[in-house]
């Protein structure tokens, strides 16, 4: 076996030593990106994906060229690894990659002109005196159009660093915006489960319970109490996954203001926090 040095890049990342963390970034796949969408001297946005209400499947003509959607859509989709800020407007139009239309095109350009002005970002990584896992969990109830199903997203730190992520659509639809948001804690706490077993395998166990924040406080109450009612037996599984998680220590299900929402950013287009939570990622510039 060769020792090949320090790492400088790896399937496509290239890692920055700055200060005393690292930055993973993917500045060259981005440009050749935008080069072969035809957009490397196109003007930059502020943001990947605006505030306005989803695009219905069927809204628009179809697109001259299916296959280069497709292709500049997954080459988003990769993307995500190190830009999360990107990854719920990627997961809007991944779910017309099936059927592309002209708005889907135009919230793809929309994403490659905010890329086309962040190609300085990456996600950073840098030591931290804490050790603590924590997650924040969101859900955007009722989001896609076409369907009414709802939008789960969650962010796990550990100690400052950003360590996974998730976004995707709910696979039923949700009936209150209580039983969206369970089944997205409910997503947090099986991943915030496995790194424990994980970090406890490497023989760095963790000390303390886990905490993971939600923004609903029908969802924190339900997580402790035991309880079983009409309202809430279509979410069983989930419920008692939670509430045994809880109840043995592992974790706590607490409340978090809007505001300090992390996750939010993964389930709807922001404006206003947007470069905040951005940053509050970890997706930063070296």
């Amino acid at each position: 076996m060769k020792d090949l040095g320090e790492l400088h890049h790896f399937l496509g990342m290239q890692v920055q030593r700055c200060g005393n963390g690292m930055l993973l970034s993917q500045r060259q796949y981005m440009m050749d990106i935008l080069d072969r969408a035809g957009m490397t001297d196109c003007k930059p946005c502020s943001t990947p994906v605006d505030t306005n209400p989803k695009v219905a499947d069927a809204d628009g003509a179809p697109v001259a060229d299916a296959t280069d959607f497709r292709s500049l859509a997954g080459a988003l989709q990769y993307l995500t690894f190190t830009r999360p800020d990107i990854a719920y407007a990627v997961q809007q139009i991944c779910l017309h990659m099936h059927d592309p239309h002209a708005p889907h095109l135009a919230a793809l350009k929309r994403i490659l002109r905010y890329v086309r002005g962040t190609l300085h970002l990456g996600l950073l990584l840098r030591p931290s005196t804490s050790a603590d896992l924590v997650v924040y969990t969101d859900a955007d109830w009722t989001g896609c159009s076409d369907t009414r199903k709802s939008t789960s997203g969650y962010a796990v730190f550990l100690g400052d660093n950003l360590i996974s992520w998730s976004f995707k659509r709910q696979n039923t639809v949700s009936r209150s915006n209580a039983e969206a948001e369970y089944r997205v804690v409910a997503n947090g706490v099986a991943e915030a489960s496995w790194l424990r077993q994980l970090l406890q395998e490497l023989h760095a166990p963790l000390r303390r319970s886990t905490l993971v924040y939600c923004d609903n406080i029908s969802v924190i109450y339900m997580s402790s109490n035991p309880i079983q009612h009409q309202r809430t037996k279509h979410i069983e599984i989930d419920l008692h996954f939670v509430r045994e998680r809880v109840a043995i220590g592992d974790l706590r299900v607490l409340h978090v203001p809007t505001s300090s929402q992390y996750a939010d950013i993964f389930t709807k287009g922001l404006t206003s926090v947007f470069t905040e939570f951005r940053s509050n990622l970890n997706v930063q510039s070296g």
